[in-house]
């Protein structure tokens, strides 16, 4: 059947809050919540292949590692497997993490939730019941008051078999209760519903209850959603006693937005799952909303600084792979293939560190300000490496980072430009992007650059073997040199203003070519005395061929015979010399 030309005939447009003085619009979130991490819960539940006992023990460790405080782990009322690992988060957690467990309200249930936490340091009992219309009337044929009175009774039932019950006086018991289908639920009645769970718990404004007020299906805009949290923020009575939870799920997309407006009209506390694995299109993503905290400068109480290995956990575990372009954990997300990408990114670096050395001596504070980055991705354990990746796309500043990421060696604009070319049709043979070690394989072997003095290039035509300098009169160098054209060694001897003069000279008597120097570079490869010299010339000849090469060695004037030797060999290759 295909999509309607009307669709208002079929679906209804989600109706707003009136809520003509909402306040949330003007605040910005400048804490972290508290975090309930839901993976071995809800998001066991949503796993075609759910977890075993040993994964969920291996991703229990990994929540704890991260920072997690409160971690919902089971519901052990579902099965024996459930119970079993219960009791093994109850007998493991750290006396911080608290143990939460999900029922619904049935009392028979209740009770084996409960029997499943007995002896843990902190525990939170969660229980819910739907209230919203549609599930009350289709699926549990509930009326509103029926419905009310269902959470009062379960509600003094898990008082009496927790906080009131004197041999459970060993823990610290929290209770959760929720609205399932709030955000589809009429708010004065989900504000009349947990008015009288709260009074039949009685909290305190130590010891809060929790209402999580969750998005069990994203039915509207994330700024509805917020209304809703605000209208419920601001009715309910003793607010001091409340934690409002959040519990987005991500049907159209936007659970991250609903929950980063949520907080800012009152809420304390999220719940989601890490990369927002969940039912059908998953909970709210937890790892994208601490690092969004992060980059803002605000500490989400969370540490992704290695999160290699919570990707590595959530991978096998789940057996669902995180997403290429998942936000911040995404194996592409740091990655640049477009050639103006590259280039800002490029120069970006360049002028961070210039700030970082100032800083040095100044101890001015340097924030990080980079083109197409909002996070440092060493900050999560993500080399540099990985931000510029080359294929056909990609420009001159691309292959430009990776060299000198990887060999020191910084192109001049002219370099990066010749050699972009030779990088765009290498790709464009092999047909996908060229990794790091092959970058520099090809610029070595385009350049013959000779950084142990005895590399041998299949191709190679001109070699130097060895040289002398003499000054024969004041301002005037010779060089008498001997070099290799195709295996047979010559020699030749040239005069100029300078050594490289010199040598330009002598090249292009015997060899009768004339070989004009448009531009010349030269850098230091490192800080020590001994450090090597990388000197880069482009010439220009008679016939106006224009041709790079790169030299390196110890000594910075024999760098720059073998940037002559490289333009020699490229000029052969070419065949425009013998």
């Amino acid at each position: 059947m295909p999509m309607l030309s009307d669709p208002s005939v079929k679906y209804r447009q989600f109706p707003p809050v009136h809520l003509p003085n909402r306040q949330w619009p003007s605040r910005t979130i400048n804490k972290a919540p508290r975090w309930l991490s839901t993976d071995l819960r809800d998001g066991n539940q949503s796993l075609p292949d759910p977890m075993s006992i040993d994964e969920k023990r291996s991703y229990f460790t990994k929540l704890v590692e991260i920072g997690f405080k409160e971690i919902e782990v089971a519901f052990p009322s579902a099965s024996q497997t459930d119970f079993d690992f219960t009791r093994f988060a109850v007998e493991t957690a750290p006396a911080d993490v608290s143990i939460q467990v999900l029922s619904p309200c049935r009392e028979e249930l209740i009770k084996r939730t409960v029997e499943s936490l007995k002896g843990a340091k902190k525990a939170t009992v969660h229980i819910y019941l739907a209230t919203s219309d549609c599930f009350r009337n289709v699926v549990f044929g509930l009326t509103k008051e029926e419905s009310k009175n269902l959470a009062v009774k379960c509600t003094k039932l898990v008082r009496q078999l927790t906080k009131d019950d004197p041999s459970q006086s060993g823990t610290i018991w929290d209770f959760e209760f929720s609205p399932e289908t709030f955000s589809d639920t009429n708010l004065d009645y989900a504000i009349e519903v947990c008015e009288a769970v709260k009074a039949a718990w009685e909290p305190s404004v130590e010891q809060k209850i929790i209402f999580n007020l969750p998005a069990t299906v994203e039915m509207a805009t994330p700024n509805i959603y917020a209304d809703q949290i605000e209208y419920f923020s601001t009715n309910v009575t003793e607010r001091e006693k409340i934690c409002i939870s959040l519990h987005p799920h991500n049907d159209r997309g936007c659970s991250v937005a609903a929950a980063e407006l949520a907080q800012m009209a009152g809420a304390d506390r999220v719940e989601g799952c890490l990369f927002g694995n969940g039912e059908r299109t998953g909970n709210v993503d937890l790892v994208t909303l601490a690092l969004n905290l992060y980059t803002q400068g605000i500490t989400p109480k969370l540490d992704f600084s290695d999160i290699g290995s919570v990707i590595d956990i959530v991978e096998k575990c789940n057996k669902i792979p995180v997403h290429a372009r998942a936000p911040y954990g995404g194996s592409l997300v740091v990655c640049a293939f477009s050639g103006s990408h590259q280039d800002a990114i490029k120069k970006g670096f360049a002028s961070h560190e210039k700030k970082l050395i100032e800083a040095q001596s100044t101890g001015k504070r340097v924030h990080w300000e980079m083109p197409y980055l909002p996070l440092d991705p060493a900050d999560i354990g993500r080399t540099y490496e990985a931000i510029i990746r080359v294929n056909s796309q990609s420009g001159k500043g691309g292959s430009a980072w990776v060299i000198l990421r990887n060999l020191e060696l910084d192109l001049p604009r002219g370099l990066q430009v010749a050699f972009s070319k030779v990088v765009q049709e290498r790709a464009e043979v092999k047909g996908q992007e060229l990794t790091n070690e092959e970058l520099c394989d090809l610029f070595i072997n385009e350049y013959y650059i000779d950084y142990q003095g005895d590399e041998v290039f299949k191709d190679q035509q001109y070699k130097l073997v060895d040289y002398s300098i003499s000054t024969p009169a004041k301002g005037l160098k010779q060089i008498d040199a001997e070099i290799e054209i195709g295996g047979k060694s010559v020699k030749i001897e040239g005069r100029g203003n300078g050594q490289l003069s010199a040598f330009n000279n002598a090249l292009a008597k015997y060899l009768n070519i004339d070989l004009n120097v448009k531009h010349y570079h030269e850098h230091s490869l490192g800080e020590e005395s001994n450090a090597k010299a990388a000197t880069y010339i482009e010439i220009s000849s008679s016939n106006k061929i224009s041709r790079w090469g790169v030299g390196v060695h110890e000594d910075v004037s024999q760098a720059s015979f073998l940037s002559l030797i490289s333009i020699l060999n490229g000029l052969h290759r070419s065949g425009e010399i013998n």
